[in-house]
């Protein structure tokens, strides 16, 4: 079974998450970036995902809604680099706290035998950011959208 590690050091501005996933990298890159996949896979169980917009292409941009029945959730971004298959780096920002904005980069390495290991760094602008989005559930949501992915892939 894949394990979702989740690593934010003491004193650091960063998070990092690993995960491997038994499919080709093209399918994993593809459920990353395609409109039509992401609402399948992105949060936590029991909420729902509604996509606004999803352009992974560099200079486009992102916006999502998770709700629930205690409320709505937003979250937007703006893809910086983007090479298929390979790199995506985006800027993540909580609707719910404007400009608290954190950098993602996400890579895509190929294991072999049609297994990929997705590899993020979120990089927030003090520890304090970082240590307030870890105090906000954002472990859950991130082990939730990895199994859920996982389970996307294998159908």
């Amino acid at each position: 079974m894949n394990e979702t590690t989740i690593t934010a050091q003491p004193g650091t501005p960063f998070i990092e998450v690993v995960r491997e996933f038994d499919a080709p990298r093209e399918r994993v890159f593809r459920a990353w970036t395609d409109p039509e996949l992401v609402p399948q896979w992105l949060g936590p169980r029991g909420m729902t995902v509604k996509l606004f917009e999803l352009d992974a292409s560099p200079g486009g941009s992102y916006r999502y809604i998770h709700a629930d029945d205690r409320g709505e959730y937003g979250f937007r971004g703006v893809f910086h680099n983007v090479v298929p298959n390979e790199l995506i780096v985006q800027t993540f920002e909580y609707e719910g706290a404007p400009n608290q904005v954190s950098l993602e980069t996400m890579t895509f390495e190929d294991l072999g035998g049609g297994r990929t290991r997705v590899h993020g760094r979120t990089v927030y602008t003090t520890v304090e950011s970082r240590d307030a989005m870890v105090a906000s559930g954002m472990e859950r949501g991130l082990r939730d959208s990895m199994e859920r992915l996982d389970e996307l892939l294998t159908r």
